[in-house]
């Protein structure tokens, strides 16, 4: 019998601009992206978010002829889909929001499906932290290793409500700058160990092009970002490296360190993808070899033979 993996979280239309291309309605939304990545495993996925009827049946098929359980997505009659649109700098890590249309997120008010309340692993992707809570709070399994992913916005408006859902997860994966913004350190690994007294066991520190640090039963992993030859639309590549992440530690029977490890590493794979074309294109795509050719080319990228006599001092 496969695993489970529960993931929580946005469903949206998006509007990107690059300073090399844009487009005007493309599939979005953090739970989409996370889906996608985790269905490329023998998991059983299930999605719980929210739709208004202009979502479009073939883009709800980009899911489920992968595999994923929809059952828990609500479609609400007369209701517009979550919309983001974006525009990214010159330097592709930086950008402005030009526009926000909450719709139906607004009252949204997540029911996860009984048969998923007891996944092996739950991803709660970034939703306001009351959601996120209620969410949490229908999940009944003994033993069950929840990752939460959170933003700037809720840390300085929503701290209360934040700390309440923090508390009840094994993971947190956030950037950088959150992860100072919710401890109030610069140091990460003095952030790291802040956010650890706030709850979670361990935490994943993202930093764009220039990997993630995960932070855990008094370690420290980092792995690089995965080298891209050209980035075409940066938009979803946190969320597929969290679906890729909560993919394969679904198919764990022990979480620790270690597999953390691998997961960090097949997250920045499949993260990897994303950014090589608008949308969920490249990730929807992306082939169990193509896949696996590049968690080996990691593997050489990052390994090294240690001669200690070289170090001579």
């Amino acid at each position: 019998m496969n695993k489970k993996l529960l993931v929580v979280g946005t469903m949206a239309y998006d509007a990107i601009e690059t300073p090399f291309d844009k487009i005007d309605r493309i599939l979005g939304g953090a739970a989409t992206y996370i889906a996608l990545a985790s269905s490329k495993f023998n998991t059983d996925c299930g999605l719980v978010s929210v739709i208004g009827d202009d979502f479009a049946a073939q883009d709800l098929r980009k899911l489920t002829d992968l595999g994923v359980d929809v059952s828990g997505v609500e479609t609400v009659k007369g209701g517009k889909t979550f919309f983001w649109h974006g525009r990214y700098h010159d330097d592709m890590n930086t950008r402005t929001t030009m526009d926000t249309q909450l719709n139906v997120l607004a009252d949204f008010t997540p029911v996860v499906p009984p048969e998923f309340r007891d996944s092996n692993v739950v991803m709660i992707g970034n939703l306001h932290p009351a959601v996120q809570n209620s969410a949490v709070d229908q999940l009944h399994a003994e033993q069950q290793f929840i990752i939460l992913d959170s933003m700037n916005f809720w840390m300085e408006n929503f701290k209360d409500d934040l700390d309440q859902v923090i508390r009840k997860v094994d993971l947190i994966t956030i950037n950088d700058e959150e992860a100072r913004i919710l401890s109030g350190e610069f140091s990460l690994p003095k952030a790291a160990e802040k956010i650890h007294a706030l709850g979670p066991r361990y935490v994943i520190i993202k930093k764009g092009e220039h990997g993630a640090m995960l932070f855990g039963e008094g370690k420290i992993f980092i792995a690089p970002a995965y080298p891209i030859d050209q980035v075409v639309d940066p938009t979803g590549a946190g969320d597929s490296f969290a679906g890729g992440l909560a993919g394969l530690l679904a198919q764990a029977d022990t979480i620790d360190f270690e597999c953390l490890k691998q997961a960090l590493v097949v997250g920045s794979v499949f993260a990897s993808f994303t950014v090589e074309a608008f949308g969920v294109t490249a990730i929807e795509q992306a082939t169990s070899t193509q896949i696996q050719k590049r968690v080996d080319a990691f593997r050489a990228l990052t390994s090294f033979e240690w001669n200690n006599a070289l170090l001579n001092l």
